[in-house]
């Protein structure tokens, strides 16, 4: 029977979640300071948020969104994407990457990852593009960014647009450039555990003023620019309906939290940081583990810390392994089921064979806690809990 054998007591001796948000009072003080304010939706806090975020990211250009998934889907309809229309991306991703295609009337086409980077393929990208293709959308898996010279310089060629899926990518650079200011259109995400947050919420970055400001229309029911301000002194009880548009504006509930975040980032970098070279260090001289990627020329924002196991040198398997540690008290993630696994892809007619390379890394991948507010002993908890077991049930 496989289960877990601590050293010395029979219970575990901590709990440890596989993630939490990092919250202080400084969060809790700015949100009951814009409750007191009266401004509950979209208002000066979002401005305030918005300009601080392209800011950090060198972005001429931000619009908060309610989630990141509301970017994707305003993305393809800012650029006109619709029926008939193709757009590729990764199957190595969250299952709103995709579905926010589907939503426009378009076909995802999905590309296999580079098993090295986890990230999509740039070499396969050409022989997916077709005349019916209108743009590429990169995922920034866990952190680390995509190969995006490469990407561009394709989407270049046959005259495509690029939407930069970085919900995992605050605070990641490529080469020097910070991922917000590379793509045509790129889209975060503020989820609760995500490494800034606004509870649920999202931002889109872009360097043409044109499609910002089709995206705060479109964002909210597609009101003329005039109608942002009805409510201030300034504004009218006028309006206009431009576009048929959505409901999906940040709150200033959401971006007072999320202005508080971005002061704190670099300190909650540094802690993710911290965690994940404590995870490398140790486990750099395990067998049968690959340990997430990362190069000096770029900045890993260490979202998440996938490590991958190697089966045949174990006698428990992925599922087995992760049940082991839940046991011990630590909780573990993984990311992704690729999007091609799922029933309704599978019902499309898409193959997962098709796309190895994400299989196998689905296969093998454990996400291991990773927060800012890990202590020091937690993460040597997580360490020695984790080379115990390999060890344990090593073949």
């Amino acid at each position: 029977m496989i289960q877990w054998k601590p050293s010395g007591n029979t219970v575990p001796r901590m709990k440890i979640p596989y993630a939490l948000p990092f919250i202080g009072n400084e969060e809790i003080m700015e949100v009951v300071s814009s409750i007191r304010s009266n401004w509950l939706s979209r208002g000066p806090k979002t401005q305030e948020f918005e300009q601080s975020f392209a800011e950090y990211v060198e972005s001429p250009y931000a619009v908060g969104l309610n989630s990141c998934t509301a970017g994707l889907h305003l993305a393809h309809m800012v650029l006109g994407i619709g029926a008939g229309d193709e757009v590729i991306t990764s199957p190595y991703t969250f299952i709103a990457t995709a579905n926010t295609i589907v939503h426009c009337g378009a076909k995802p086409v999905f590309v296999d990852i580079d098993p090295v980077t986890m990230n999509l393929d740039p070499n396969l990208l050409e022989q997916a593009i077709t005349p019916r293709t209108k743009a590429i959308i990169p995922v920034h898996f866990a952190g680390f960014p995509c190969e995006m010279d490469q990407i561009q310089a394709i989407a270049r060629k046959y005259n495509l647009k690029i939407i930069e899926d970085a919900a995992h990518a605050v605070h990641t650079k490529y080469k020097n450039r910070c991922v917000g200011n590379i793509g045509d259109i790129t889209c975060f995400s503020f989820y609760a555990t995500k490494n800034l947050s606004t509870g649920e919420g999202g931002m889109i970055t872009t360097a043409d003023e044109g499609i910002a400001d089709k995206l705060r229309m479109m964002s909210l029911h597609g009101l003329s620019k005039n109608a942002w301000n009805r409510y201030t002194e300034k504004g009218s009880w006028y309006y206009e309906v431009e576009y048929p548009g959505f409901k999906y504006n940040m709150t200033d509930i959401q971006a007072s939290f999320g202005v508080v975040q971005l002061q704190k980032m670099g300190m909650m970098q540094a802690l993710r940081e911290k965690a994940a070279s404590m995870y490398t260090e140790a486990f750099a001289k395990l067998d049968g583990l690959i340990l997430p990627y990362d190069a000096p020329e770029h900045r890993h924002a260490w979202h998440l810390y996938v490590v991958r196991i190697d089966e045949k040198q174990l006698r428990v398997n992925r599922n087995e392994l992760i049940e082991l540690l839940k046991e011990a008290g630590i909780g573990t993630s993984v990311h992704f089921i690729p999007v091609t696994n799922h029933p309704y892809y599978l019902r499309q007619g898409y193959n997962p064979l098709d796309y190895p390379h994400a299989v196998k890394a689905y296969q093998a991948a454990i996400s291991l806690p990773l927060y800012p507010g890990m202590t020091v002993e937690q993460i040597e908890y997580v360490i020695e809990t984790f080379t115990s077991l390999l060890s344990q049930y090593r073949r």
